[in-house]
């Protein structure tokens, strides 16, 4: 069995609480932030093997994270899916090539919330697989 890390980011405990449910175990550690600066911090001192960065958020947005993550060595290879419900929410929605486009990267993948089980272990697994 494989050793595997992977940072959630997101503000809503709930999601949190969730995400951990569903991935926690089988030799896989959860570890959360409750915001975009507490993100970054995780990322850069525990190197973990996945990030999964919710969009809207206090203190530093997703995207700045996104931002930031991809312009520091220490953490510019670790894969990070997107999660939002800026659809939900607004109306408005962007994809990963709207990412791209706008910081010259785009993450490994997107996720729409609400989100079920199978969407986030397929998409987990896709990412980490890669």
């Amino acid at each position: 069995m494989v050793e595997r890390k992977i940072l959630v980011v997101d503000d809503e405990k709930d999601v949190t609480e969730f995400v951990t449910a569903i991935l926690e175990g089988e030799g896989t550690t959860i570890i959360c932030a409750a915001d975009g600066e507490e993100g970054l911090k995780a990322a850069k001192n525990d190197q973990p093997d996945l990030i999964i960065l919710d969009v809207q958020m206090p203190k530093k947005d997703g995207f700045a994270v996104f931002h930031e993550l991809r312009q520091s060595e220490a953490t510019k290879q670790i894969p990070v899916i997107m999660l939002t419900g800026i659809r939900e929410k607004s109306g408005i929605g962007f994809s990963k090539s709207d990412m791209g486009e706008f910081f010259g990267q785009e993450p490994n993948a997107y996720i729409e919330k609400p989100f079920d089980r199978d969407t986030l272990t397929t998409t987990v697994e896709k990412v980490l697989s890669q």
